[in-house]
């Protein structure tokens, strides 16, 4: 709704704007200085860390009976550094272009939670626990972006594609901040 009344402004008083649609945003600046910390945390990448590192219940995996090659979801992990150059070509194409303009950000592939924690127990060096609970309602099964418009519009492309290079900058900062 929020992208269409920005057209709708875009179209009547001649002036750009920009939505950017995130996929999972995930990882931490390369520094290790600056991550992301939820309470409650709901991303998966740092879930898995937190399992790593024994802080609390095991993971859960919800559904391992998806149409993937593993069973568990499949999803579009894009890196935070990647996500603020993203902002910066957004503001340059707003200096040249007026209208509403959509883009996705995302890496274009998909990563499933078992390949997640694979990557994951790889970079700790900790085996993850986990357990399979039920389905979340409304969860698909793949879910993964097509960036090319980006590409195409704002010269765009994510860095950071390697699933073990993301959650490295994740791990990195989690320890640099006492996890």
């Amino acid at each position: 709704m929020v992208e269409q009344l920005l057209a709708d402004v875009c179209r009547a008083s001649g002036l750009g704007a920009v939505s950017l649609r995130y996929f999972n945003a995930a990882g931490a600046s390369l520094s290790g200085g600056i991550g992301e910390s939820h309470d409650p945390e709901t991303h998966l990448i740092p879930n898995v860390l937190k399992s790593a590192v024994g802080d609390g219940a095991p993971l859960k995996v919800f559904g391992a009976d998806y149409q993937t090659p593993d069973g568990t979801c499949v999803r579009d992990y894009i890196h935070v550094d990647d996500l603020a150059r993203a902002h910066l070509a957004a503001l340059d194409f707003m200096d040249r272009e007026t209208g509403f303009h959509a883009f996705n950000l995302g890496n274009g592939r998909g990563f499933s939670v078992l390949e997640v924690i694979r990557a994951a127990e790889k970079v700790t060096e900790r085996e993850i626990d986990f357990n399979v609970a039920p389905r979340r309602t409304g969860d698909p099964a793949i879910l993964v972006a097509s960036s090319l418009r980006a590409a195409d519009r704002l010269a765009w492309r994510p860095e950071f594609k390697n699933l073990e290079t993301i959650i490295r900058s994740a791990w990195t900062w989690e320890r640099n901040r006492g996890f």
